[in-house]
């Protein structure tokens, strides 16, 4: 079975006056209508997670040039400047939502910016965009216990299920941090398959619980972006990335154990 690689695109905010909390991670919309005219004119057909996820589970065909179009949390930008050039170019995507993020009956108050409603969740799934889970309000999940962990994951699926009158197949780690603990549950839950980022291509030997993905920001510009989605240069452009997450990942680990150490005293 071929292990074709596939770029997974990671978007959060697509706005105009983004605030400081989502500025990083933002693309303004004429960024993005230049990024989805240069996957149409290099001829690359998106799919949803769950089709890739399929495909390579069940040996199913690919298009010639597959790419995902994925986006995290739940922003009112998706639907306002996104879905838009999306459905002009007939492009097909995946919306990850954290729950307790979406303006309604089941809002936290966590939103970093505005969020959409789940009437415009609704419109989007009418255009055809996949609804995954992005957990309930957000946490790091490979700090949470059993307990907690299985709140926000089954919280997450029964709202969007009620809300939208289906379960989600799919589901992207916040902060892209997951352990073989989380990835267990998270199976376990009902998931079938879930994304991480590690900003690199994804694989289907990375297994339907680990797919990574691109992170696009709003310092991408359109030949990056062209040079991401053909899989040149990625790991020189996200060195950076790798050097901070490393170092991160050890204070975490640290925090880890003490957690685990307080709990185990109580």
């Amino acid at each position: 079975m071929s292990d074709q690689p596939v770029p997974i695109l990671m978007y959060h905010s697509v706005a105009t006056a983004p605030n400081e909390a989502t500025r990083a991670l933002s693309v303004a919309p004429e960024a993005f209508r230049e990024q989805m005219a240069l996957l149409a004119d290099l001829k690359f057909t998106p799919v949803t997670t769950a089709d890739l996820a399929r495909s390579w589970r069940e040996g199913g065909p690919l298009p010639e040039r597959p790419v995902l179009i994925t986006f995290d949390d739940g922003y009112e930008g998706v639907h306002r400047h996104a879905l838009p050039v999306l459905a002009r170019h007939g492009f097909a995507s995946t919306l990850f939502v954290s729950t307790g993020w979406i303006r309604g009956a089941h809002d936290t108050g966590g939103g970093l910016d505005t969020m959409l409603d789940w009437h415009q969740v609704r419109d989007l799934v009418g255009a055809g965009v996949e609804i995954g889970g992005h957990s309930h309000t957000h946490p790091q999940l490979d700090q949470l216990p059993d307990d907690a962990l299985w709140l926000e994951l089954l919280r997450c699926k029964e709202i969007i299920a009620d809300e939208l009158g289906a379960r989600p197949e799919s589901f992207a780690y916040p902060y892209g941090y997951s352990s073989r603990r989380v990835r267990r549950i998270v199976r376990e839950a009902g998931f079938g398959q879930s994304l991480a980022v590690g900003n690199a291509l994804a694989r289907r030997r990375q297994g339907p619980y680990a797919l990574q993905r691109v992170t696009v920001r709003r310092t991408t510009g359109v030949e990056e972006f062209e040079r991401l989605v053909q899989g040149r240069a990625i790991t020189r452009t996200f060195a950076r990335d790798r050097a901070l997450t490393k170092g991160y990942a050890v204070v975490r680990r640290a925090r880890q154990v003490r957690r685990k150490a307080i709990r185990s005293r109580v």
